[in-house]
């Protein structure tokens, strides 16, 4: 059996940068893991990759060769690579199939994550080659200081849930360029009716029971949460990494668990 991280989010949020600092933890602790690019379009990596898109397809070749813009190219790229996931990455697995931890690096299109069937396809490959998948959605913590952005993160998130049916983990990427962590907190542990009422001052009148649903959607179903993330503090990389591991059933011998971690140190954690 293997284990595999899907990491997906918008465009900036941090992917790369969490794939590179999840790789230099494990390395430092002595812990193997292999990063596979999917993004045709990559230019440059902090870390080694085990796998790449691109010796498929690139997203630069086809637009070129198609006069497609960025966007149709980039689907283009993930479709072929859907035609050839009993191909290309059947044979690129097949070095990564017993116990073995895959971190797979997505392009930052929300279509693809929401209502697309591509990544729902790669990851029921996944499945039928025995791996164990987590989603790792990363959401930039400048989502976290308005309440609008903050609703649209949420429903983002939400929708990537439902279309893939994994294991899911939201992640709040950046903290270390948070200058106001009070803000961010506001919405980690958020009072609804607060939420509300500054939803209701945004928006005309009109949308006051859409912004009640809402809320009670992502409150009274604690359907969405999410995990704050500070790449300069070891203590919070190893309390995601603990997360994602205990999701997916990796390491189920191992003493180390989420709960073993007292969130309040991690704050305190420098």
């Amino acid at each position: 059996m293997g284990y595999a991280q899907l990491v997906i989010g918008p465009a900036g949020s941090g992917k790369s940068t969490y794939c590179s600092s999840l790789h230099q933890h494990c390395l430092d602790n002595g812990r193997t893991l292999h990063i596979v690019n999917l993004d045709p379009a990559a230019e440059h990596f902090d870390y080694p990759v085990a796998l790449d898109i691109r010796e498929l397809i690139n997203l630069d070749d086809v637009m070129e060769e198609l006069g497609l813009g960025p966007n149709g190219g980039l689907m283009y790229c993930m479709e072929h690579l859907e035609d050839n996931l009993d191909d290309w990455l059947a044979e690129g697995l097949e070095d990564y199939l017993d116990d073995d931890y895959l971190v797979f690096d997505c392009p930052g299109q929300i279509e693809l994550f929401s209502h697309v069937p591509m990544l729902r396809n790669f990851v029921d490959h996944l499945k039928s080659k025995s791996f164990n998948v987590c989603a790792v959605y990363l959401l930039d913590s400048q989502f976290m200081t308005d309440v609008t952005k903050f609703i649209s993160g949420c429903m983002a998130s939400l929708s990537a849930m439902v279309q893939l049916e994994l294991p899911h983990v939201n992640i709040l990427s950046k903290m270390d360029l948070v200058t106001n962590k009070k803000d961010i907190e506001d919405f980690l542990n958020p009072e609804p009716q607060f939420l509300l009422s500054e939803l209701n001052k945004r928006m005309a009148p009109q949308f006051a029971k859409l912004n009640k649903s809402l809320m009670e959607l992502v409150d009274d179903y604690s359907m969405v949460s999410f995990v704050p993330l500070d790449l300069r503090k070891e203590s919070s990389i190893r309390y995601v990494l603990a997360q994602i591991d205990t999701s997916i059933q990796f390491g189920e011998d191992a003493d180390v668990k989420v709960k073993d971690f007292d969130l309040e140190d991690l704050e305190n954690d420098s």
